[in-house]
């Protein structure tokens, strides 16, 4: 009876050490993911805020500065990302020439870059568009201030210029961070409606791609003489031309790495892929002032 007893104790003393060891490692795995994914937020925001605070736009000319278009393709396999954009624009980014600004014979004394981001679902250390590791990635490419000169600056269709770097945005040196499922761009547009002898100046955001509700467009352009967007933001194409750009925000969703290696065995349908985001993604935004657009 006394042996009985004893291991009757014993078994529920290690029901107990286990179920504690289980919560505690999940609340573990839990926190890891989520740093990990605030990381790879931080690394993306941090970087495209870095790139729309030294835009450079010049008003008076037929030039294409920013070009912001959504993107159609599916990105991912199993699941797609529900929103990604292609941006391509310039800017006075600080790690131009490699960062070596002001060293002899390396700055060549240029100061706009040209800068692109693309989302893609690749391997990020592959070369091509497959590998083992698949997963959604971010890239962003940097064109040197005298490339930027010769071949991008003066054009008024900037992607189509921009055609012949595309295919090296994805390549390994210009990753940025992974597990981003979707981003958003959205751009607030500061537009002036006159009313008689008043005039009232209206904030209009627009988001590109297909999760912005009513403002949701599929391009967005700022040009020399204005923006150029087909969103219809509850004024007219006109008011918006001859808006202001006041600020943008970017919003982002990464997912942790057990979804990213759920994604490459398992497939979703219903309801599966709402319930999979909840669970395994966490959601960043950072909203960036553009004074002076």
């Amino acid at each position: 009876m006394e042996l009985m007893v004893a291991m009757a104790i014993t078994t529920i003393i290690v029901t107990v050490l286990v179920s504690i060891t289980s919560i505690a490692l999940d609340t573990w795995n839990r926190s890891r993911s989520e740093l990990r994914a605030s990381r790879q937020g931080k690394a993306m925001i941090d970087t495209i805020a870095r790139d729309f605070e030294s835009m450079v736009v010049r008003r008076g000319n037929a030039n294409e500065w920013l070009s912001a278009i959504a993107e159609t393709r599916g990105i991912g396999r199993n699941l797609q990302s529900t929103n990604a954009s292609r941006l391509i624009f310039f800017t006075a980014a600080t790690d131009r020439y490699n960062g070596e600004i002001g060293v002899v014979n390396r700055d060549r004394g240029g100061d706009v870059s040209c800068v692109a981001y693309e989302l893609q679902y690749k391997d990020p250390l592959a070369t091509g568009a497959t590998g083992r590791f698949e997963t959604f990635v971010m890239s962003r490419l940097l064109v040197n201030p005298d490339e930027t000169f010769a071949r991008l600056l003066g054009t008024p269709d900037l992607p189509t210029a921009f055609t012949s770097f595309a295919p090296t945005v994805s390549n390994p040196e210009n990753f940025v961070c992974e597990n981003v499922f979707q981003f958003s761009v959205t751009f607030n547009i500061q537009v002036s409606q006159v009313n008689g002898t008043t005039t009232t100046l209206v904030n209009v955001p627009v988001t590109v791609g297909s999760n912005g509700g009513v403002n949701a467009a599929q391009r967005f352009r700022i040009l020399g003489s204005g923006i150029d967007t087909d969103a219809a933001g509850g004024v007219t194409p006109a008011q918006l031309a001859a808006g202001r750009l006041t600020s943008m925000q970017i919003s982002v969703t990464v997912l942790s790495d057990l979804g990213v290696d759920q994604l490459r065995t398992r497939s979703f349908s219903g309801n599966q892929q709402a319930e999979f985001l909840a669970k395994n993604s966490y959601q960043y935004s950072k909203l960036v002032q553009l004074p002076g657009m």
